[in-house]
């Protein structure tokens, strides 16, 4: 496609990218400051709140490596749109959730669509605009994708305490309604003419099982789900290493830097996830904050980002990934631990943004540089694949961080209802959190080495990013066609 993105239709493609990707980037940001209404609305204990973050994490982290690839075969924007429209009804079902249990089936279901519409987003824009546009239209993208990212605590909360959580949900409803006709009328069709070979199916069953199981014992204290989950674990390991293509080939792991980089990975969105989740509680159940104060009192690690997210990247290629990724860590597990200060009747300038500033320094330093090395570290036609295998580690690992969490902490079922237990345990989850980050920083150190240079070598597409939850996905460079023209490589398989 040669789309210029001053054309009419470059800016349509531009806005349907953008509004269904935010769909699914809000969810994962804004749901943590609704969890105390959620829980005395629906009378629901603390696994169930567990459940309602983890059951779209779990879908989505299983399946987005499948997500891309079914975009490469069938078209992008028909799964796309297949994603927004799923995603719409999913959310639907969340705002008229009768219990806590239907929520979190509709918060699993939503998770499937967003595993469909995440990857295609990006890919969308590699696949329809000009070669000289397509860094701007991704600039653009990324861009407004941070701004969302940046507002959508403050959003969630003020929905919160004006019309209600359900509000967090319905919200997607017109966005979705807004979204699908533009791109049916204005955004063309692409597919990855190489892409052949079955659908690894049976490996992202397993491999989201597995997640489920482990998850599951975790939360629900289930020693036998536990062990049944690693035991799965196990197959999806001699399944991926016996099929002819695999969702996740174990091949790529044979590069030490890339498998070094997604141990960094895991812990560093493990602590992340972790302490977003019993942040947004400490600050409403225990400093007594609304969903509004503690949503807005969130988003300076945000808009750190946001403003020097593409500043830290070119550093990182200027003196190597190995410091960035060594000291960012200890940046956020300081800031995790001054958290600790944080109590009833807590300061938000003495206590609260310190802390928050602190750890959003360690994020600026570290994900811009840890989503560059990742590309590097691995061959040039394999980026999009390792770019996906990234995103969905980060997805897992936040997943098992907020079910292990307060098993670890001593949290009991009722802990988010008083103020004295939940902030004892707060207590003891951050030194946890910290220790994480702590063993991230020094697997850096000690494997974490410069990238040899390479020509044609990617470079992260996504410079603005905020990475809260998981890294920006990259799209693989582009390759030669048969005629010798250039087209998009696929975008996560």
């Amino acid at each position: 496609m040669d789309i210029r993105l001053a054309s009419r239709t470059g800016r349509w493609v531009v806005l349907t990218t953008v509004l269904g990707s935010s769909m699914a980037l809000l969810d994962s940001t804004v749901v943590n400051v609704a969890l105390p209404h959620i829980g005395d609305d629906l009378n629901a204990d603390l696994a169930a709140l567990q459940w309602i973050v983890n059951a779209y994490t779990l879908t989505l982290a299983g399946l987005i490596l499948l997500g891309g690839a079914l975009g490469d075969r069938y078209g992008r924007r028909r799964i796309f749109v297949l994603g927004v429209v799923w995603f719409a009804l999913a959310s639907l079902l969340c705002g008229l959730a009768p219990n806590a249990s239907v929520l979190i089936v509709a918060r699993a279901l939503q998770g499937v669509g967003g595993a469909l519409l995440t990857p295609g987003s990006l890919a969308l824009i590699q696949a329809s605009f000009h070669p000289d546009d397509r860094a701007k239209a991704v600039g653009l993208w990324s861009g407004f994708g941070g701004i969302g990212a940046a507002i959508g605590p403050f959003v969630g909360g003020w929905l919160v305490d004006g019309p209600g959580w359900r509000w967090v949900f319905l919200l997607n409803v017109p966005v979705a309604a807004l979204c699908v006709p533009v791109a049916l009328r204005h955004v063309p069709e692409s597919r990855d003419p190489s892409a052949h070979g079955r659908f690894d199916v049976l490996g992202a069953t397993l491999g989201a099982l597995s997640l489920a199981l482990v998850t599951y014992g975790l939360i629900d204290e289930s020693w036998w789900a536990g062990i049944a989950g690693v035991a799965v674990g196990v197959a999806f390991v001699v399944v991926e290493r016996r099929r002819p293509a695999p969702m996740l080939p174990p091949s790529i792991f044979k590069s030490r830097q890339f498998t070094a980089v997604n141990l960094v990975t895991v812990c560093v969105y493990a602590a992340f996830s972790g302490f977003f989740f019993l942040a947004a509680l400490q600050l409403q159940v225990v400093a007594g904050y609304s969903a509004l104060q503690a949503g807005t009192a969130l988003l300076p690690t945000t808009v750190l980002m946001l403003l020097f997210s593409a500043k830290s990247g070119e550093l990182g290629e200027r003196i190597g990934p190995r410091i960035p990724l060594t000291v960012g860590p200890l940046f956020c597990a300081a800031g995790m631990l001054l958290m600790l200060r944080v109590g009833e009747d807590a300061s938000y300038l003495a206590d609260v943004l310190p802390a928050l500033l602190v750890m959003g320094l360690g994020m600026v330093t570290l994900v811009a540089p840890l989503t560059a090395t990742v590309l590097a570290s691995v061959e040039t036609a394999r980026a999009g694949l390792a770019s996906g295998i990234n995103n969905a580690a980060a997805r897992a690992a936040g997943l098992i961080a907020v079910a292990a969490l307060p098993l670890l902490a001593g949290m009991g079922p009722e802990a988010y209802r008083s103020a004295t237990e939940f902030n004892e345990t707060f207590r003891r989850a951050m030194p946890m959190c910290a220790g994480i980050l702590l063993l991230g920083s020094l697997i850096a150190w000690s494997s974490v080495r410069r990238p040899a240079l390479e020509v044609g070598r990617p470079r992260p597409e996504c410079r603005v990013n905020c990475g809260v939850v998981a890294p920006p996905l990259e799209t693989a460079p582009e390759r030669a066609g048969p005629a010798g023209e250039p087209r998009p490589g696929p975008s996560t398989a």
